[in-house]
């Protein structure tokens, strides 16, 4: 049962009709990993913690920088420089200390994800790259279990939920990562602040709305949101009948060779200080950096090619297929992706993890951060 302190604090929502002291006592039985303590992560883990939801879970591998405090509303100025599942859960305690806040800091990677998820009921996912997003959706294939997207960029951003029993996955509608290049980052093309506030909240709404089984969930439905022109457009979809991560879902097979390929490539980051020590040698690989030119006027490692990640493909052959490539970008967003691409086309790539910024912290301060 809940007590005097909990009574108070949900009173505004337990006058719900679709709530109620069973519809909290649910919220206080379940669990939410949040993927990532940025954007998007920060709104929906706040109003998680809020609502009442009795474990968050919090998983990211990176530090807070002044650059996130616009958007990341989870930290503050004084949390420059802490991880962030840290920064995060203090923020949470503060909000809430009726919720229990588990932190993992470290990247979700197609490897850790099934391990990783396996302890909660539902996943809110807040990446804001490709590579953990098709990481989530497929161990949520396999471990049978709904999760929240949601992405931004500039004034815009989307929100649907997949998993379902019965319902889509992420791969019914973008079957496969796009080509490196094609689409930008955040870091690249930028986002209002608010932005992801509106998404992350929206994340947080149908994350209570599938806890307590109220309303009508985005399930087979994107919700796309042009925040600039304030409108909102919903496209439905299917289920494709040859999607991998659905039939794994099913049942149908015991594995899927689409989801394979990603555990093939869990070891395909490379940390600053083992390649510095490789530097350090005779060694044959390639740097290659994925940057635009005026970043590489900035600074950079060694003596890397410079390809940015928009020329990528149609200048794929000026790479030398012989040789191993260690990849570069800013923060490690784009080469991640570029490195599962050139994978993709039979090279040897492997993504130097933080990027050019960790390399910085971490290995050699006299390249300029930015």
């Amino acid at each position: 049962m809940l007590n005097a302190a909990e009574l108070s604090r949900y009173a505004r929502q337990l006058v719900l009709p679709e709530l109620g002291l069973a519809g909290q006592e649910r919220l206080r039985e379940a669990s939410v990993l949040i993927v990532g303590a940025g954007g998007l992560g920060s709104p929906a883990a706040l109003y998680l913690a809020a609502a009442g939801v009795g474990l968050v879970g919090i998983v990211d591998d990176d530090e807070v920088e002044i650059s996130n405090l616009h958007r990341q509303i989870l930290h503050g100025t004084r949390d420059e420089g802490r991880d962030k599942p840290a920064s995060a859960a203090d923020a949470l305690r503060r909000l809430n200390p009726h919720v229990e806040v588990r932190t993992h800091h470290e990247r979700l990677t197609a490897q850790r994800a099934p391990s990783l998820l396996a302890d909660y009921d539902l996943v809110v996912d807040g990446s804001d790259n490709y590579v953990t997003r098709y990481a989530v959706n497929d161990a949520c294939a396999r471990l049978k279990k709904v999760w929240v997207y949601g992405s931004v960029e500039r004034f815009s951003g989307q929100v649907s939920v997949f998993g379902a029993p019965r319902g889509p996955c992420y791969r019914c509608i973008f079957p496969e990562p796009p080509t490196p290049g094609s689409t930008a980052s955040c870091e690249e093309i930028g986002v209002l602040g608010a932005v992801p506030g509106v998404v992350g909240s929206l994340q947080a709404v149908e994350a209570l709305k599938w806890i307590l089984g109220v309303g009508t969930p985005l399930v087979g439905r994107l919700m796309q949101l042009d925040l600039q022109a304030a409108n909102v457009h919903v496209v439905q979809f299917e289920r494709r009948p040859d999607c991998p991560a659905c039939a794994v879902a099913d049942a149908q097979f015991e594995a899927a060779p689409a989801l394979e390929s990603h555990d093939a490539n869990a070891e395909s980051d490379i940390e600053p200080r083992e390649l510095a020590r490789r530097l350090q040698v005779a060694d044959s690989f390639l740097l290659l950096d994925v940057r635009e030119p005026w970043e590489w006027s900035v600074g950079r490692i060694g003596d890397p090619q410079l390809l940015p990640m928009n020329r990528l493909p149609s200048e794929i052959d000026s790479l030398d297929r012989a040789r191993e490539l260690v990849v570069y970008c800013h923060h490690g967003t784009r080469s991640t992706m570029a490195a599962e691409w050139l994978r993709s086309q039979g090279f040897r790539a492997r993504n130097l993890a933080g990027g050019i910024d960790r390399w910085s912290v971490e290995v050699d301060s006299s390249v300029p951060r930015y």
